[in-house]
């Protein structure tokens, strides 16, 4: 992607840029990428891993509907739509997930993001839950480190900046050095949203008032547990581990 030097963020090592265009970006010139979709592909997949699962991450439509064919050829179980029972892209309902799972999860966002960033990347699932964990993996690694935003969709599909993706991403920047103008942005959004209480500031978000109109608002508690979890879900042969 063609784009003016000053938007490379290369004085720093810690960057931050939105969406599918801004992973293509990162992953271009970054060791690591991490995609921070906070509700909730990235809190589903952190909840799944700390169960001792995996996720095959899938290009999806608002819907969330799995390619199953795909899914089964990778070996994994394809995801339940999210209204119905079975695991699916609802953190809730992975919290009892059997150890051992292989399940595919497909979103318009963070799932897209991490399907679209090629193999030669550490490609790692951030969010609130495991911020501190994915900050100490991305101290390990050598080189620069992009931090995407994911957003969320439109209904013409173009993307509607997330503020609950820009706080996962501060709260996981807030852990590391050398940041970039844009990653500290994204922290002081994170440090004040969390001195008002991350749970009130999600639930008043439009991401978290249209979980909880639909009845979801045990995956916006669940996604508010800042650090609750260790786990920095890293791809390993395609899957999120």
């Amino acid at each position: 992607m063609s784009v003016r030097p000053e938007h490379r963020q290369q004085a720093h090592r810690v960057r931050l840029e939105w969406g599918v265009e801004g992973a293509a970006l990162l992953a271009a010139e970054c060791a690591a990428v991490v995609v921070v979709d906070v509700l909730s592909f990235c809190t589903a997949v952190d909840v799944a891993v700390g169960r001792g699962a995996s996720v095959l991450p899938q290009r999806g439509s608002s819907a969330g509907a799995v390619d199953e064919a795909a899914a089964r050829a990778a070996g994994a179980e394809p995801a339940a739509d999210r209204r119905g029972p079975g695991p699916s892209l609802r953190p809730s309902s992975l919290v009892g997930l059997a150890p051992g799972t292989r399940l595919a999860l497909a979103s318009p966002n963070g799932a897209t993001l991490c399907a679209a960033v090629g193999p030669g990347v550490a490609l790692f699932a951030g969010c609130l839950r495991n911020a501190s964990a994915v900050a100490a993996a991305l101290r390990e690694v050598d080189g620069p480190v992009g931090l995407v935003p994911a957003g969320e969709r439109w209904p013409d599909g173009a993307m509607r900046v997330a503020v609950e993706d820009a706080l996962g991403a501060g709260a996981i920047a807030a852990a590391l050095d050398d940041r970039s103008p844009e990653a500290d942005a994204a922290v002081d959004l994170f440090l004040a949203a969390r001195a008002r209480g991350l749970r009130g500031v999600l639930g008043r978000l439009a991401s978290g008032l249209e979980l909880e109109a639909d009845g979801f608002g045990a995956d916006v508690d669940l996604a508010a547990e800042l650090d609750a979890s260790g786990t920095a879900p890293r791809r390993v042969d395609g899957f999120l581990a």
